[in-house]
């Protein structure tokens, strides 16, 4: 999830299954992927009490993109109940097609700035998406310095993006100073015989110095290092969480008549992980 428009750079590397602290080699190319061990829980929310959001952990950004998220999305976000509510175990994120505030469409972004932010280990959520044009759910984390330093500066890690008219691929991206928007660096994952939007899948990055790992499922489809970067690495400080469904905007394009409202992103839980032998 980004601030400007953004397009995919197709990075061939092969699938692997994630073992704790090995090195694999690839035997298709000369790509080297590093594991590790993130065995120590330090943040959790596994949404398990009814209509309560928990406010340690989550806070709220307000209103539209002109407020600094940009990407010509059509949602304005709320923190009401019909936008983000706990129920049944789950975290949902409810788009709506409404008037409010001026805009025709409403939902929620979640954050965790301020309240929990952490540098490397294990950033996980399982999470089952909605469908259709126009929908854009996104977990990402950001830079927590990025109300200094300013974005693309501060960096930013997408663990899952999905477009709604796309319900068997998703995207891992990284931006940074000389590879955001549409010079972003990115790899998608595409399911066989199955549906993001369908089903839970679990989203997850694995990310320690120099390294940042993509998984779903617990296969890693995608590594990168600062050799993938075309420019300053950003990715050594500490990161906060998002978690949002847009509307319309600039990577998926507007709803249609055909999508459906409302509709939401179901999050089951999040978790995130440390080395503790480090």
């Amino acid at each position: 999830m980004n601030y400007i428009n953004k397009i995919k750079v197709t990075l061939f590397k092969s699938l692997f299954i994630a073992f704790p602290l090995l090195v694999f080699t690839s035997c298709a190319t000369d790509d080297t992927q590093t594991v590790t061990n993130f065995n120590e829980i330090t943040m959790q929310d596994e949404f398990d009490t009814d209509d309560v959001i928990d406010t340690s952990i989550w806070g709220f950004n307000i209103g539209t993109g002109t407020n600094g998220w940009g990407n010509n999305e059509l949602q304005y976000y709320t923190d009401r109940t019909e936008n983000a509510s706990v129920q049944n175990g789950m975290l949902l994120i409810t788009a709506r097609k409404e008037d409010y505030q001026g805009s025709g469409y409403t939902s929620a972004r979640l954050l965790t700035q301020n309240k929990f932010d952490q540098t490397y280990g294990r950033f996980e959520a399982r999470i089952k998406v909605p469908y259709g044009q126009g929908m854009w759910p996104a977990f990402w984390l950001l830079g927590a310095d990025v109300d200094e330093v300013g974005w693309p500066q501060c960096g930013e890690i997408d663990i899952m993006e999905n477009r709604g008219n796309e319900p068997t691929l998703v995207s891992g991206t990284v931006h940074g100073p000389g590879y955001s928007g549409g010079e972003s660096i990115s790899k998608s994952y595409t399911l066989t015989n199955d549906r993001y939007d369908t089903g839970f899948h679990i989203f997850g990055i694995e990310w320690g110095p120099e390294y940042i790992n993509y998984y779903i499922d617990d296969v890693l489809y995608n590594q990168i290092t600062p050799e993938d970067v075309t420019g300053e690495w950003v990715f050594d400080h500490p990161f906060f969480i998002i978690i949002n469904l847009a509307i319309g905007g600039d990577y998926g394009g507007a709803p249609t008549a055909e999508t459906v409202f409302p509709q939401s992103m179901l999050v089951d839980y999040v978790r995130v992980y440390k080395n503790s032998l480090n």
